[in-house]
């Protein structure tokens, strides 16, 4: 062969070696031990992982040192930044304390608390006779369940008697020390009261309940009957009474005043509260026994209904409120001698009265029975109706539902005042004024407000109500007829719409 032909055999051959060589596994030897040589090393599944030999010469970086970290931070720029740091971090506390301060300076002011005494927590509950309003005669026998009633109604103050003996016109008979209830006897150790845990007793202990006249107010009987009224009151706290009062009929400034300042003076072992009962029904009359008698609480006839129109009752009222503070003021439609709330005003108005009681700023008194509308039957003492179980007929179980929604309404005021803050001791605000049409508002702090309507004539009546502290529209919380005003509904206070004896109590909340 000429040396051409030996090139090209020579180029052929190793373009075979080559081929031969691409086709051998990378799993094998050949070029896959020379990777491995070479630092490779070979995966099973043909894939290669390169083994970087580390570099001894090349520093590692392990953090600045004490001695580093100390020339840094005094360095200018660390010096500039740490106080630019500090300057905004206090910045944003003075910041936030700035605006702590404007909001409290821009906040209303929050009015402190009044004080009050215990009988303006809640209503008083007279029980003039005892034989009526327990099926046992006396206090001792249902007790359990009266109490659990009572404490239902949130009664506050229970204002038992009188029960001591007085025998009409007859000073040198009166003895306080005996309960004419139990047979003549003395009973100091009286336990029917014991269970009358949460609810203060109220003893009556009138001098002449049963008398009228006599002798029993000139000087020398006021002085005897005071001494007397001493004994009496020691006589009864010796017991285990939870607490004793005192209420004393007013027949005169000078007589009263006497009795007042005596029992005043004395220093007696249990808690005290003279309340005083008149029969005038003058506001300005009252008001003068109020600033000068010392009593605690005044009951008086200013509300009776049919002796004065809703105008004159609202002056009465506002006369009242403006001369005396309200833990002073005791509002009554009955008592003892004047007999119930729905023989004096018609079953029609129980509610609407209620109401009324338990919304004007101050105590609302009541007399038993009250709450289930109790009529008087020809006696001011009707006998006490008690809820049962057994089966009635039509006539008398329409008369027991009707009870129980008397009862439901007046249970709903009193938990309600016991709760609002502006029902409790919030300021008082006549808003509309006619003589069958009365509204005023209740109003304490920021507090919600709540807006009593009252309309006694026979028609319906519109009541257009407007003051700069009333919003447009108010919530229905309570109406004495929940079908022309159901609860929780709206209603536009610019155009107050009330049927015939209608009356609602409304509530919208502090707006600053």
């Amino acid at each position: 062969q000429t040396e051409t032909d030996l090139d090209q055999d020579q180029d052929r051959d190793r373009d075979q070696d080559q081929e031969e060589q691409e086709k051998q596994p990378m799993t094998g030897g050949g070029r896959a031990a020379d990777s491995q040589s070479a630092g490779e090393d070979t995966e099973k599944n043909g894939s290669v992982k390169l083994k970087i030999p580390e570099n001894p010469e090349e520093p590692k970086f392990t953090g600045l040192s004490k001695e580093e970290l100390l020339r840094v931070a005094g360095t200018p720029g660390w010096v500039r930044t740490r106080w630019t740091l500090l300057l905004v971090f206090w910045l944003g506390w003075l910041g936030m304390l700035v605006g702590a301060v404007v909001i409290i300076l821009h906040a209303p002011e929050c009015r402190q608390l009044p004080d009050t005494k215990w009988w303006n927590e809640g209503p008083l509950y007279q029980i003039g006779h005892i034989q009526a309003f327990t099926a046992s005669q006396d206090l001792k026998g249902e007790t359990a369940r009266q109490v659990d009633s009572l404490s239902q109604l949130k009664v506050k103050g229970l204002v038992v008697g009188p029960i001591h003996v007085a025998p009409p016109d007859e000073p040198v008979n009166l003895s306080f020390e005996e309960d004419r209830t139990a047979g003549g006897d003395s009973v100091p150790n009286t336990h029917v009261f014991c269970v009358l845990s949460g609810i203060s007793v109220v003893l009556d202990l009138t001098p002449n309940y049963q008398g009228s006249s006599g002798p029993w107010f000139s000087n020398i009987s006021v002085t005897n009957v005071a001494e007397r009224l001493k004994v009496g009151q020691f006589f009864w706290s010796s017991g285990s009474l939870h607490v004793i009062h005192v209420s004393v009929l007013i027949w005169s400034v000078s007589v009263f005043s006497v009795w007042s300042g005596f029992l005043t003076n004395e220093s007696v072992v249990f808690s005290r509260v003279l309340i005083g009962v008149t029969d005038r029904s003058s506001a300005r009359d009252v008001s003068f026994l109020l600033a000068s008698c010392g009593v605690d609480l005044l009951i008086s006839r200013v509300l009776l209904a049919g002796e004065m129109d809703a105008t004159e009752r609202a002056q009465s009222i506002q006369h009242l409120y403006s001369s005396h503070n309200q833990t002073f003021l005791a509002w009554s439609l009955d008592g003892r001698s004047e007999g119930h709330l729905a023989s004096l005003v018609g079953p029609a108005l129980v509610k609407l009265h209620q109401l009324l009681l338990f919304t004007l700023p101050g105590t609302p008194v009541f007399n038993y029975g009250d709450e289930i509308g109790l009529m008087d039957m020809g006696t001011t003492f009707p006998r006490m109706l008690w809820d049962s179980k057994e089966e009635l007929n039509g006539t008398r179980q329409e008369e027991r539902t009707q009870r129980l929604s008397y009862r439901r309404f007046f249970c709903s005021l009193s938990e309600l005042r016991v709760k609002a803050r502006s029902l409790m001791f919030g300021d008082f605000l006549l808003l509309y004024n006619s003589s069958s049409s009365l509204a005023y508002l209740r109003a304490w702090d920021q507090s919600d407000r709540y807006l009593a309507a009252f309309n006694w004539a026979e028609e319906a009546a519109v009541l257009q109500l407007s003051d700069p502290t009333l919003p447009r529209r108010a919530t229905v919380i309570l109406s004495t007829n929940s079908s022309a005003l159901p609860d929780n509904s709206s209603v536009d206070l610019t155009s107050l719409w009330l049927g015939p004896g209608q009356a609602a109590l409304l509530m919208f909340p502090y707006a600053p």
